[in-house]
This record gives structure tokens, sequence and C-alpha cells, in this order.
């Protein structure tokens, strides 16, 4: 099992940057891959990117491709979510998983981080 817990949420202009990371603890955590989601008030959570364990696959949401990047550091136990350029729709609660397979679907991952505010203003 897997214990998720995120960092870098916060408020950030539209056009800015910022980087949520999401560290693992429990079990081994490279066996996982890890995906990110996201909800917004009133919405249902939806997928926003996802990673192979090795780091070598990577897989994204079209509103968000050419903006956000997943990466990971098996070393460190922790993967990451930069987000270049945050429009205010990106606004909304992020949260990390890990689950056998980088798909795009949340409830086919297995643990979940308590989840992240992320706030765009313009």
């Amino acid at each position: 099992q897997v214990q998720l817990v995120e960092s870098g949420g916060g408020l950030v202009r539209a056009g800015g940057s910022l980087r949520l990371s999401c560290a693992a603890s429990g079990r081994t955590f490279s066996s996982y891959a890890m995906g990110w989601f996201r909800q917004a008030p009133g919405k249902e959570r939806e997928f926003v990117a996802a990673i192979s364990w090795s780091g070598s696959s990577t897989y994204y949401a079209d509103s968000v491709k050419g903006r956000f990047t997943i990466s990971r550091d098996n070393a460190k136990n922790t993967v990451y979510l930069q987000m270049n350029s945050p429009q205010p729709e990106d606004t909304a609660v992020y949260y990390c998983a890990a689950g056998r397979r980088p798909i795009t679907i949340a409830t086919m991952y297995d643990y979940w981080s308590q989840g992240t505010q992320v706030t765009v203003s313009s």
C-alpha cells in the first residue's frame, strides 16, 4: 500500500507557474503508475495526467496538453505536476493517485492523496 501526501498548491495568477508535489510512503513507490486528477466545485473528478512506473510513458488530458508536465523521481518517492501558464479554468482541488497502470479512469486507481487546492486568478 501507498500513502500519498501533496504539497505545492495555492494561489497563482494566470500565465504564471506552479508545481505540485506528491510524496509517497508506506510501500514501494516505483512499482506504481501515478496519476493526477482534479475536481472543480460542482463537477466530477477528471483526469489530468498519468505516468508509468518507470516514467517512460506519460499521458495528458487534451485540456492540459502542452501546458502541464507530469514527472516522477523514484529515488525521492515523489511525483510532480508542473503547471505552466495555468488558466482560471484550471482552478480545482488536485489529487494524486497510485495504481497498476497509467489509465485515465479515476476508479481504477488504488490509493489517493488528500488533495490540494489550486486557484488560478485572472
